[in-house]
């Protein structure tokens, strides 16, 4: 399967979302910007965001939905951009709504209660008026937050903290097509959890020694960190796996049942659009590219999509 490239140039390209009229909405996180990329190619802004724009949604009335983590310091050499650590002017992190008509940009969430969001990373509605999204945490010189998992209310009336701590950063995040299972990416250890959801903002908790009360899916092979995540129809967790550099496919029994190698180590975000759902989106972060492909079977369709 070949490779297509959409846009290049970008400024660490994340959190593609195909919307209906066939373009394809994203994040430039170093940009701070929300961008699209038209089916004849062409490139405009959506909405400025500052702070760090990252995981992207589609959500109701021609909005979309942003995990935006505050901002990072970068480090770039040819070919080679990639986050640091945390922004120098960092305050919190936050769920932002933005008007893809105006561009406006408005904030849903910064907290949970007393705690503040700290790197709200990737999200997914549940067709049911909330959303689960996680929380990776900063990470700073000596010290890192732990990550988390939450869900809330689309109206902005209800947060609640569901899983906490995720200790190697809680990453991509998708519901299964039943509408039962939540599954988690821990970035650092390359771990897939999964969880029974038993209601708005609640997940049945496996006893210790689980870490954070979800069941382990799959543990990745080797030196692999896990990022964003999407669903196929057939319920199966297609992974952009880190540092090898592929796209890796799980069954909900755990099992690698295909892995598809990129052209960097740093395909962060998939998502699947076309009109039978078999075109996958890929991000290419650490050279600025938006690519698509063909894929094997068709993804899970998404609210508002």
């Amino acid at each position: 399967m070949s490779l297509k490239v959409l846009a290049e140039g970008l400024r660490f390209p994340e959190g593609p979302v195909a919307l209906p009229d066939g373009s394809v909405a994203l994040v430039e996180i170093e940009k701070q910007v929300i961008s699209r990329v038209a089916p004849d190619g062409s490139y405009s802004v959506i909405a400025k965001t500052g702070g760090g724009p990252n995981g992207l949604a589609a959500g109701p009335d021609n909005t979309l939905l942003l995990c935006n983590n505050g901002g990072f310091t970068w480090h770039e050499e040819p070919d080679l951009l990639r986050p640091s650590g945390q922004a120098e002017d960092y305050t919190h992190g936050r769920i932002e709504v933005i008007d893809i008509a105006t561009g406006s940009v408005r904030t849903l969430y910064d907290r949970c209660g007393e705690v503040m969001l700290k790197g709200p990373n990737d999200l997914q509605l549940d067709g049911k008026g909330g959303f689960w999204f996680s929380d990776l945490g900063k990470v700073r010189a000596r010290d890192r937050d732990h990550g988390g998992v939450y869900w809330a209310a689309l109206d902005g009336s209800r947060i609640v903290e569901a899983a906490f701590p995720v200790f190697g950063g809680a990453n991509g995040i998708g519901i299964s097509p039943d509408g039962e299972k939540l599954y988690v990416a821990e970035t650092e250890t390359g771990r897939l959890w999964g969880f029974d959801i038993i209601g708005p903002g609640q997940l049945r908790k496996c006893p210790w020694p689980s870490t954070n009360g979800g069941e382990l899916v799959c543990q990745f092979p080797g030196f692999r960190r896990l990022d964003s995540l999407a669903i196929t129809d057939a319920g199966n967790i297609v992974v952009a796996t880190l540092i090898s550099g592929e796209i890796t496919t799980v069954t909900p029994a755990g099992k690698i049942i295909d892995v598809v190698k990129m052209p960097e180590r740093m395909p962060t975000n998939i998502c699947f659009g076309g009109p039978d759902r078999r075109t996958a989106y890929i991000t290419l972060s650490n050279t600025g590219k938006l690519v698509s492909m063909k894929w094997r079977e068709a993804g899970l369709r998404l609210p508002h999509c």
